[in-house]
């Protein structure tokens, strides 16, 4: 048995171990009733001490996994039970995210190509921009510079966001916007805003992950809406607003997290049509927005909207400077006085310094010239990363060519692994991705992974596709189908 040890983690080695076979049952590549190996056989195997097998069994068995038998050995119990989207009945806090951890802790292992990742490569960041803000700040403006702002936000920058996105086709005023932590906390706000335990809320299936995260802190049941090759279908989704009566749609109508589509101008307007017929508010996730780099995208929900029921959520992390974690949500009238009040609850207000220096850099207009190296490069590595993938990947491999955003949605042949089964061997030959399923509503997508080929240099994205497509002949080499059995008793 394979298992990828890094002993020079700061991870203990029994979570390392623990954390490899709760992947393994989850993945089904261990089924109920396989046997695991001996704790001593298995710590020689390693070179690790036995205590580090004895107490990652001990952590599987506290969790239900496996179960020892004495004089016979330790057994796969089963895997955590999966709970369908449309169910009021959640599994666990916390497990929904168990996968994810593990794909973030082996992909930053040494020697690994991380392509599982969300956010912009380091290179893409300005940094000598944003210390000449900074800098800027703090001799303008002192001590005030990092004393609370408004919860609202630092006035000047919602002006400027105001105008930034004049230049996208929204009309607003200074004082429907509302300065957030990053576009998750805006995203965040809306469903505390809006929704309740046991609301539920219209979303794509797959969808952005990080919203499925919030639905499920907050126990709202994410309705699961299919996609096809122009974003959601309208159809599907008023058959979904009829019977769900959901408290919210949200949707990322351009460049989709995961799948990069993006929704037609007539289907943009169907959305807002249906919302209004029914009485439903729209959140837009506008965050990759900006990053069309083949074709201009039609415009945002928002500039669209002439009921004011599109809450438009967007910020700076992906077009500019993560860390700082500045993001904006436009919401009209009453709407935005009931976020307000939420935010000052949750953290009194978005960091002041971040917000002025976020501020001078937009009035410094060195944005527009700063998208356009972004999409210059992000149009070069999309380029590699599909020669590489046309190049490595087994036949029968699927995808459609993005337009803009960060990523590569691909569909795996029938003829072999899932993204799950497939991933371990990923990783033991130094390539990470996203599994599909993470995304879904529904557990669907286990044969789809997301590529984030903005991540890695030209060199690097092919390198990691040829490590992905020998991972993927060595699991097919390798794999010998398991016979499952009952559970010993």
């Amino acid at each position: 048995m394979e298992i990828p040890i890094f002993k020079e983690s700061v991870e203990p080695i029994y979570q390392q171990l623990a954390q490899h076979f709760r992947l393994l049952i989850e993945s089904g590549r261990m089924a109920p009733g396989d046997r695991l190996p001996p704790t001593r056989d298995l710590a020689q195997q390693l070179g690790v001490a036995r205590i580090s097998v004895v107490n990652a069994y001990a952590q599987l068995q506290a969790e239900g996994l496996i179960a020892a038998h004495p004089g016979r050995g330790t057994f796969v119990t089963g895997g955590r039970s999966s709970t369908g989207t449309t169910s009021a009945a959640w599994p666990p806090l916390g497990a929904l995210n168990m996968s994810m951890r593990e794909i973030i802790r082996l992909a930053r292992q040494p020697g690994v190509i991380a392509f599982s990742g969300g956010s912009p490569p380091d290179e893409f960041l300005p940094v000598e921009a944003l210390r000449h803000a900074i800098n800027t700040v703090l001799d303008r403006d002192g001590a005030s510079a990092v004393t609370y702002e408004e919860s609202e936000g630092y006035s000047p920058l919602r002006v400027g966001v105001t105008e930034y996105v004049s230049s996208l086709g929204i009309q607003c005023h200074a004082d429907d916007v509302l300065i957030t932590g990053g576009a998750q906390q805006a995203l965040d706000l809306v469903v505390q805003t809006l929704l309740g335990a046991g609301d539920r809320m219209i979303t794509s299936s797959p969808t952005y992950l990080g919203m499925l995260d919030i639905a499920h802190v907050h126990r709202v049941i994410p309705v699961g809406v299919p996609l096809d090759s122009q974003g959601m279908r309208m159809d599907a989704l008023e058959e979904a607003v009829r019977e769900h009566q959901p408290g919210l749609i949200y949707i990322a109508p351009t460049h989709h997290n995961p799948t990069g589509t993006v929704l037609p101008l007539h289907r943009r307007r169907q959305l807002l049509m249906i919302a209004r017929r029914y009485g439903v508010p729209i959140l837009e996730d506008a965050v990759y927005h900006e990053l069309s780099y083949r074709e201009t995208p039609p415009p945002p929900l928002k500039a669209l909207d002439e009921d004011g029921i599109v809450l438009h959520a967007s910020g700076f992390s992906k077009i500019l400077l993560p860390g700082t974690r500045i993001g904006y949500l436009i919401a009209d009238g009453m709407m935005r006085e009931r976020l307000v009040r939420v935010k000052y609850a949750a953290d009194v207000c978005t960091p002041g310094l971040n917000q002025r220096a976020m501020h001078v850099y937009l009035a410094s207009g060195a944005l527009v010239g700063h998208l356009n190296r972004v999409r210059s490069e992000l149009r070069t590595r999309c380029a590699a990363a599909q020669t590489a993938a046309k190049r490595y990947l087994p036949t029968g491999s699927e995808w459609t060519e993005p337009t803009g955003g960060l990523y590569l949605w691909i569909r795996l042949p029938d003829n072999g692994p899932t993204a799950a089964e497939l991933y371990v061997t990923a990783i033991q030959h130094g390539v990470a991705y996203a599994i599909g399923t993470l995304f879904h509503t529904d557990g669907g997508g286990s044969r789809h992974i997301r590529i984030n080929f903005a991540s890695q240099t030209p060199a690097r994205i092919e390198e990691g596709f040829r490590r992905l497509g020998q991972a993927w002949r060595t699991w097919q080499e390798n794999y010998q189908p398991s016979v499952h059995r009952a559970p010993i008793l």
